[in-house]
């Protein structure tokens, strides 16, 4: 029996729809500002993406442009300017930046509160430690992905493809604080075929068209593809061969239109929380705030970091 499909585009809208019936009640506009430095071709894409889906919810939401050439100190005089600003409630910088700038200060420069990427170490911190905080937003997708597919967490084998502190860490931290039973693999593991025939849930982050085969999907798993692979004849691929994959799968979700759409989805999440906790209405939940459904697989039957 052919998997069923985890429509990320469809999921995402309906999630956005309910921000943009919350905000509605609001009597302020929660503020983004995303910061892109350069032309890189697929930042443009991603970064107009986001702008259109905030701005579609009811958001204050504004992209900043600096030109390739911008000096690691006018870049942080900006992320200190919006983490001053009392309009501005989540800050985000898009990734990659230019050679000459350490991405590292830059996101640390950036005000934990306002940190809607998740990505502070503040923020990575609490995520670990299992306390409420901005969680990074693709592995909050993934959390919503799966709650949707009615996957019941407690107990049940997660594998983890990739340990990137973007996406691979703190989704073995979500799937730990939801009491799944966690193995992460990386370019040192042993057997990782073998480890991923095990899954009863398998993420696959590690941006590489195609390395997880078909026949390493155990009968009924649930597959969430992260990653996004361009082609040479320009076609987008994830990291799992999906036909096989789907002939083996319970759930799986595509790529394109899977992961990516509930990236942007939950940014806007994020940045919602952010806005209510800093006056005052803190609604940040432990584990991402993404409920879990009690029913099991059987029942109820972006880019992608590297293998670090």
């Amino acid at each position: 029996m052919m998997a069923r499909l985890l429509d990320g585009k469809a999921i995402g809208a309906r999630l956005r729809a309910g921000l943009a019936e919350r905000i509605a009640t609001l009597s302020f506009r929660p503020g983004l500002r995303v910061v892109r430095v350069g032309d890189d071709p697929a930042s443009v894409v991603y970064v107009r993406s986001k702008d259109r889906a905030a701005k579609e919810a009811g958001y204050d939401s504004e992209t900043i442009l600096l030109p390739e050439t911008v000096a690691e100190s006018e870049l942080l005089a900006v992320v200190r300017r919006l983490n001053a600003d009392p309009a501005v409630d989540g800050i985000l910088v898009q990734l990659p930046l230019p050679k000459h700038i350490d991405p590292q200060k830059v996101l640390e420069a950036v005000d934990p509160a306002k940190d809607v990427d998740g990505f502070h170490p503040v923020n990575a911190g609490r995520l670990a430690a299992g306390l409420p905080g901005l969680v990074p937003c693709t592995p909050k997708g993934v959390m919503h992905l799966l709650a949707e597919a009615g996957v019941k967490l407690s107990g049940a084998r997660a594998v983890v493809l990739g340990r990137s502190a973007i996406v691979g860490r703190p989704m073995a931290a979500l799937l730990l604080a939801a009491d799944a039973t966690v193995t992460m693999l990386h370019s040192r593991s042993r057997d990782i075929a073998e480890e991923c025939r095990r899954a009863e849930i398998l993420v696959a982050a590690v941006g590489r068209a195609g390395m997880v085969k078909g026949d390493w999907v155990a009968p009924g798993a649930v597959v969430v593809d992260v990653g996004i692979n361009r082609l040479p004849d320009g076609k987008l691929t994830g990291d799992v061969e999906f036909g096989a994959a789907r002939e083996r799968a319970g759930w799986i979700t595509p790529v394109p239109g899977g992961v990516g759409p509930m990236t942007i989805a939950c940014l806007l999440e994020n940045t919602l929380e952010a806005a209510l906790a800093r006056r005052g209405k803190d609604e940040l939940q432990p584990n991402g705030g993404v409920a879990e459904v009690q029913a099991t697989p059987e029942q109820s039957y972006g880019h992608g970091p590297g293998l670090a």
